[in-house]
């Protein structure tokens, strides 16, 4: 299941200006980016007010997973590539 939880909180021009004097420095980074902009975005992803959540189950398309039996069945190796955690990637 894939949650999405949606939250909110008013910010002032000043907090704004200097939350995005920040992103722009992480953004513009030649190391740890990633790092950076999460750290930044953490910032401004405090004291929200939870306004809804939503969840949303992948499936395999019809036929996919009858397709890769019969790929494996025929010897054929098949990587299958995922954004998702190594936990739930392994089937």
């Amino acid at each position: 299941l894939r949650t999405l939880v949606l939250g909110r909180r008013k910010i002032g021009e000043q907090e704004f200006a200097q939350w995005l004097k920040n992103y722009e420095q992480a953004q513009s980074s030649m190391t740890d980016r990633e790092n950076a902009l999460a750290k930044v975005a953490e910032a401004l992803e405090s004291q929200m007010d939870i306004v809804g959540a939503t969840g949303i189950e992948d499936k395999l398309q019809v036929g996919v997973e009858e397709t890769i039996l019969r790929l494996r069945f025929a010897g054929i190796k098949l990587w299958v590539l995922t954004g998702d955690k190594l936990e739930t990637a392994r089937n």
